[in-house]
């Protein structure tokens, strides 16, 4: 019978010492930094690293306490220009059984955990897809090119005033007409 390859990324929870620290420390290759950076839509990763300790919470939890470093390469939300961002970010999971993964139906609602670091816990713990989620929630929503700033478009018809910015903010028009009825005093 032949054993499946040991995958150091995957830390199988039966065989976790329940007594000391399980240190981790990865550094994805080349190769592994293409493909995160693919699957996150990323233009590159130039650095990644994960590493920390996963230690016994009780008889059946575990606490993931890690440090996430990266360099990446997103483009400008407004000039499309590459913008390279440092990430330093302490990531923190609670894996555990008792966590409610109930499946819901499509369109229910469901009510999110107070505890954003709570995890279900299975048969193993994935270091790589954790480190990779956490990344992924690391990364800047809008990244912007130093000094890019976006434009005002106003668009009307001949002869009228296009509205700007200062006419949409909720007490504009009350400022407008303050300042006709002073010219008429």
């Amino acid at each position: 019978m032949t054993q499946r390859p040991q995958n150091p990324d995957i830390l199988r929870v039966a065989d976790l010492s329940q007594r000391r620290p399980v240190r981790f420390d990865l550094a994805p290759d080349a190769g592994a930094l293409a493909e995160i950076a693919a699957e996150l839509d990323l233009s590159g990763l130039r650095k990644l690293r994960f590493r920390g300790s996963l230690t016994a919470l009780g008889q059946s939890a575990w606490l993931l306490r890690a440090d996430l470093g990266a360099t990446v390469v997103q483009l400008c939300v407004i000039t499309l220009v590459p913008v390279t961002t440092r990430i330093d970010e302490p990531v923190i999971r609670r894996f555990s059984p008792e966590t409610d993964d109930r499946e819901s139906d499509p369109g229910e609602e469901i009510e999110m955990p107070d505890d954003d670091t709570l995890e279900p816990l299975g048969t193993e713990i994935d270091l790589r897809r954790v480190m990779i989620e956490a990344l992924a929630l690391a990364l800047p929503a809008y990244p912007r090119a130093e000094g890019a700033e976006l434009g005002q478009i106003s668009a009307a018809e001949e002869g009228v005033t296009p509205l700007s910015d200062e006419d949409t903010k909720p007490f504009a028009q009350l400022a407008a007409l303050r300042d006709k009825l002073q010219k008429y005093e």
